[in-house]
C-alpha cells in the first residue's frame, strides 16, 4: 500500500545528504583535496586530540542545526541522479534532485517535521521499490505531505554510532579534516569534519547497496530564502492516492 510505505521511502531520498553548517567561516564551497592520511590534522586536533567519535558528531551535529548551508553533488538516490541541498535553522530544508531523465527530478521540502515531496519525485521513490504509479499531468506540480514525527534536521544528522578513521584523515580546501565512518547493512557513509572550530561538515561520500556519491558543503552562515510549498500546491498522501486512483 502506498501509505504503509511512505515515510521511509521519503526519507530514502534523503539519506545520502549530508549537510553541513557551522559558524560564519567554517568549511569550505571546493571539493579540492590532498590526500595525506592521517598527519594532515595539526598536532593535537586530530582523532586522537578529538576526545570521544561521539562527542565530536554531537558538536558538528549542533552546528548542523543551528548554521544556514548549500551543499551539491551526486546521490545514490536515483542511478546518475545529482542533488543541491539548502538548509536554513528558521526557514527549513529543500533539496533538488536531477536525475538522469526530467521524471526522476524535482524537490523535496522540510519544515517543522512535514516533509513535502514533489509528485513526480515521490513517484520515482516508489518505483525504486516496485510500486509503479502514473501521475496525472494535473498533479503534477502537487507535492504530498508528510508528518515525519521528527524534526526536519534528521535528514542530515550523522549517527552517534559513527568512528573515527585516521587513515582517511585529510586535508579539503587547505582545512585539515576527520574522517568519520557510520556504517549499517548495505548502508556505509563517511563524513569528512573540520578538525578545529565548532565543527562543520565539509564532505560526505556514501555507498548504498552499489551507488556511489559524493557532496561537498558551502555557504555557512550565508543568508538563505527557502520557500515552502502553499497549502493550495499539497495533498496528504490519502488524498494523493485518491486522486492517482482516480486517474
Amino acid at each position: 500500500m502506498l501509505i504503509s510505505r511512505s515515510t521511509p521511502v521519503i526519507r530514502s531520498v534523503a539519506i545520502a545528504v549530508l549537510l553541513a553548517t557551522a559558524a560564519v567561516g567554517c568549511g569550505s564551497d571546493s571539493d579540492s583535496d590532498t590526500r595525506t592520511g592521517a598527519s594532515a590534522s595539526p598536532s593535537g586536533s586530530g582523532s586522537g586530540g578529538q576526545g570521544s567519535a561521539s562527542s565530536r558528531i554531537e558538536a558538528v551535529n549542533k552546528t548542523m542545526r543551528e548554521t544556514a548551508f548549500t551543499g551539491a553533488g551526486t546521490t545514490t538516490a536515483f542511478e546518475g541522479a545529482r542533488q543541491e541541498v539548502w538548509w536554513d535553522p528558521e526557514q527549513g530544508l529543500r533539496m533538488k534532485i536531477s536525475g538522469p531523465s526530467e521524471a526522476e527530478g524535482g524537490d523535496l521540502y522540510c519544515k517543522g517535521g512535514t516533509s513535502y515531496t514533489g509528485a513526480r519525485l515521490f513517484a520515482s521513490m516508489l518505483a525504486q521499490r516496485g510500486q509503479e504509479i502514473t501521475v496525472p499531468e494535473r498533479l503534477s506540480d502537487v507535492y504530498v505531505s508528510s508528518e515525519t514525527g521528527q524534526d526536519c534536521d534528521a535528514y542530515f544528522t550523522i549517527s552517534t554510532s559513527g568512528q573515527f578513521a585516521p587513515d582517511k584523515d585529510t586535508t579539503i580546501d587547505g582545512k585539515a579534516a576527520l574522517a568519520i565512518e557510520v556504517s549499517a547493512g548495505a548502508a556505509a557513509d563517511t563524513y569528512f569534519v573540520s578538525a578545529e572550530g565548532p565543527g562543520c561538515l565539509l564532505r560526505q561520500e556514501s555507498e548504498r547497496d552499489g551507488r556511489t556519491s559524493r557532496s561537498t558543503y558551502g555557504g555557512f552562515g550565508e543568508a538563505e530564502t527557502i520557500s515552502m510549498p502553499t497549502p493550495e500546491q499539497t495533498m496528504t498522501m490519502a488524498q494523493f492516492r485518491s486522486e492517482v486512483g482516480a486517474g
